[in-house]
Parts: structure tokens; C-alpha cells; sequence
């Protein structure tokens, strides 16, 4: 009578003690045809000691017998059985977990070294590992915390039952299909996955961890530049038919690379990059062939070359500028704040509008004071005080008396030489 535990680590074979412990083996094979096991994990494993399984929990707190399902509640644990006397002498022996008081339910442990025989009493040996002992292997040397649990995610992935001895009960249900793990096994577990390793760096080279760190660093600055805008995606990688020459004379123009560069294939773009304003040559350019094969043609070829005096260093392009008509992230996701244009009135206007004042700075306060004095000879020159304003008055009273004496001076003078026949004809 045996039984298949296929384990994330290897598989085991357990032979069961069916005479010696009936009802144990019965609660193990009854366990494994439910699917009971199935993703149950390693929860405590001790070096030299037990590695201790069967709870779904992976507490070490829960689990219950196949009697449940006959006997509900009162049938989670069952008595365990003393006779014949068994020992745990060997590395794979198979034993029931005493959960107090002589009590048995579902977890089990299998013995991961020699002589442990202080375990006699308190727990039932039921089965042995047959096969598999490399497997119990590598379960001893798993690493753990302080708590015994492993670093790593071990469980129970499937269990066969190569030999059932007992009869069939119908309290007892069975499921169609193995259970499906959930969602903390696979996401929310702090555990290192059965894909992953220890040690990242286990079996290589100082070259290859040199390039792996080096592949790192690059995938992180893609990554804050894709943030900052600068690239639109991280994954984004350069062409392979866009050759990158520099070193150049300033003299040398795109038709002059074209002609030259066009022996290794077709070119669909040269251009030689230049200064916004002034025009000039910034003395690197991009070359762009129709094909890779060309552009790797040219690499090869043409890296020293003499170009109008000039020794010319050429190498593959690592800017992706040249793929699309490129656009920083945040001006291509942020909404069109433009306002639209404003309607045209029926009426036209006829007056202007008032402009908004200018926002002024304080002034210093030697400008104050110059103000301030400037402000106070205009004030003088426009109101000047009541003495000069007094003065003024007299002089004017004075221009008018003298003006009015000379004319009534005048006006006798003109009396006194009248014509004297006018006179006569007056006293006549």
C-alpha cells in the first residue's frame, strides 16, 4: 500500500503501516483521494530534525481528519494508536502530529535525520519514504527563519494513491479536479518563488554580472526618462539601419556623405545636424540606410576613414529621436488648454479697450526722495506764495496809475494847443 506526494522540490513515495496503524492510514489515503493536501505547504522544516506539512492553513494550527466528514465536529480528531511500538530510528519515517491530549488530525512530519527516538511517545508513526530520499535531501538543507518556517514557497502540489485497501464511504465526498491556488499563494506571499533563486549571482562569471548590472542601470535611466517625458516608452530601443558619424569638418555637407556612403546600400536620409541660429555645422550626423545588413557594412568600414581632412568615428545610432516625430509625454497626454477663438460681433467696436495697469515695483528711497523734491518745485512753480503773489498786485496797481496819469497828462496837453479860432467861436 503506497502513496505519491509530489512535492515542489521532487516526489516521495510512502508506504503506510496499514495492519499496524489501520485507522491512521485510512485518515492518510482518504486525505490524499480528497485533494486534501494538495498545495499544503511546508510550514516548518528543522534541520536534522522533521519537516512538518498537512495543515491548508500553513499555520501549523488547523487541519482535520477524514472523520469529520463521517462524524462531523466531534470527528475532526480521532485517538491515536500505541500498539505495535514503533520507533523514529531513520531519516523518512512518517508520523501523525500530536495535537494534545493523544489526539490526531491531518499534519504529519517526516523525519529529516537519525535516532530520534524522544518522539516515540508522543506521536504514531504509520508510514516510511521508500523513494525520494534526494528529495528529503534537499528539504534538509533549506533555509529558515527563526520560527522554522523556509525562505522558500515548498509544498504538496498533487498526491496519488497508488493502492486504496479500503472499502469506500459515501459520507465522504470527493471533488472532481484538484484545487486551484488562490490568490495570496501566488501574489501576497513573502516567500521566495519556486522560480526564483537564492542567490541571483549562483554559477556566474564576474563578466556576466558586470553586464547584468550594467543591462540594469540602462533598463532604470530608460525608466526616468519615460517619467520625465524624455522618451515615450522605456522599451523603446534604437534602429538598427541608423548609422551615427561624428568627428566631422564643418565643410563637409549631407550631399558629401551621401555620395560617400552610398556604396554600402540604399540611403534614404543623411543629414548632418546643425545650429538653430547661425546654421553651422554641429559636426556629427545621422545616416540612415534601407536596410541593417548596410548600415553594419558601413560600421565596419568606414570607423577612421579620412573626410576632408578629417578622421570620422562612426558607430550605431543609440537615439530613438529618429523613429517618430517625436513628442515630450507630458505635452502629448496634457488637454488642449487653447482657448478657442472668439466669435466676430455684429456691431463693430468703436471705443478701445482700457488696458490693465502695469504691476509696479516699490520704489528705493533715494527714488522717493527725488521724487518727493521733484514733486515740490512744481507745486512751488504752480502756486507760488502770497508774498510774490503780492508783490505782483502792487506792480500792476502801479503800471495802471501811471498809465491812467500819463493819459489824463495828455488829454491837457491836448486842451491846452487847441486851434484858437475854435476858441473865439466859443466866447463869440
Amino acid at each position: 500500500m503506497a502513496v505519491l506526494l509530489e512535492t515542489t522540490l521532487g516526489d516521495l513515495i510512502i508506504d503506510l503501516f496499514v495492519k499496524e496503524r489501520p485507522r491512521c492510514s485510512m485518515n492518510f489515503v482518504k486525505l490524499c483521494k480528497k485533494k486534501y493536501y494538495n498545495l499544503n505547504q511546508f510550514h516548518s522544516i528543522e534541520r536534522n530534525y522533521v519537516a512538518q506539512t498537512g495543515d491548508p492553513s500553513g499555520t501549523g494550527k488547523g487541519g482535520e481528519s477524514v472523520f469529520s466528514d463521517m462524524y462531523g465536529e466531534q470527528g475532526r480528531y480521532f485517538e491515536r494508536e500505541d500498539l505495535p511500538k514503533m520507533r523514529h530510528t531513520r531519516m523518512g519515517i512518517v508520523s501523525f502530529v500530536n495535537n494534545g491530549d493523544n489526539m490526531l488530525g491531518s499534519q504529519f512530519f517526516i523525519t529529516l535525520g537519525e535516532n530520534l527516538d524522544y518522539l516515540d511517545d508522543q506521536h504514531t508513526i504509520f508510514g516510511q519514504v521508500t523513494e525520494g530520499l534526494e528529495t528529503l535531501e534537499r528539504l534538509n538543507e533549506q533555509l529558515t527563519d527563526t520560527n522554522h518556517k523556509p525562505f522558500r514557497d515548498i509544498r504538496i502540489s498533487h498526491t496519488i494513491v497508488l493502492d486504496d485497501p479500503f472499502d469506500e464511504d459515501s459520507r465522504i465526498s470527493y471533488p472532481p479536479r484538484s484545487p486551484s491556488p488562490t490568490y495570496e499563494m501566488l501574489v501576497k506571499t513573502d516567500q521566495i518563488a519556486l522560480d526564483e533563486k537564492e542567490d541571483e549571482d549562483e554559477g556566474k562569471t564576474a563578466e556576466e554580472i558586470a553586464e547584468e548590472l550594467r543591462q540594469r542601470e540602462m533598463a532604470e535611466q530608460a525608466q526616468i526618462l519615460e517619467m520625465v517625458g524624455d522618451l515615450r516608452d522605456a522599451d523603446e530601443v534604437p534602429p538598427e539601419n541608423v548609422l551615427f558619424v561624428c568627428k566631422l569638418n564643418p565643410v563637409t555637407t549631407d550631399e558629401d556623405l551621401e555620395i560617400i556612403f552610398s556604396r554600402f546600400g540604399k540611403i534614404n536620409n543623411c543629414e548632418i545636424v546643425r545650429d538653430r541660429r547661425s546654421g553651422d555645422s554641429l559636426q556629427y550626423a545621422f545616416i540612415e540606410f534601407d536596410n541593417p545588413k548596410s548600415c553594419e557594412n558601413a560600421f565596419f568600414k568606414m570607423d577612421n576613414v579620412l573626410i576632408d581632412d578629417r578622421r570620422i568615428h562612426v558607430d550605431f545610432s543609440q537615439s530613438v529621436a529618429q523613429n517618430y516625430k517625436y513628442k515630450p509625454k507630458a505635452q502629448q497626454q496634457a488637454p488642449d488648454r487653447r482657448r478657442s477663438p472668439p466669435r466676430k460681433p455684429d456691431v463693430k467696436r468703436t471705443h478701445r479697450r482700457t488696458p490693465s495697469p502695469r504691476r509696479r515695483r516699490s520704489p528705493s528711497p533715494k527714488r522717493e526722495k527725488r521724487r518727493d523734491e521733484r514733486r515740490e518745485t512744481e507745486r512751488r512753480k504752480r502756486s507760488p506764495d502770497r508774498r510774490d503773489r503780492d508783490r505782483r498786485d502792487n506792480s500792476r496797481d502801479r503800471d495802471n496809475r501811471r498809465r491812467d496819469k500819463d493819459s489824463d497828462r495828455d488829454r491837457d496837453r491836448h486842451r491846452r494847443h487847441r486851434s484858437p479860432d475854435r476858441g473865439d467861436r466859443r466866447r463869440r
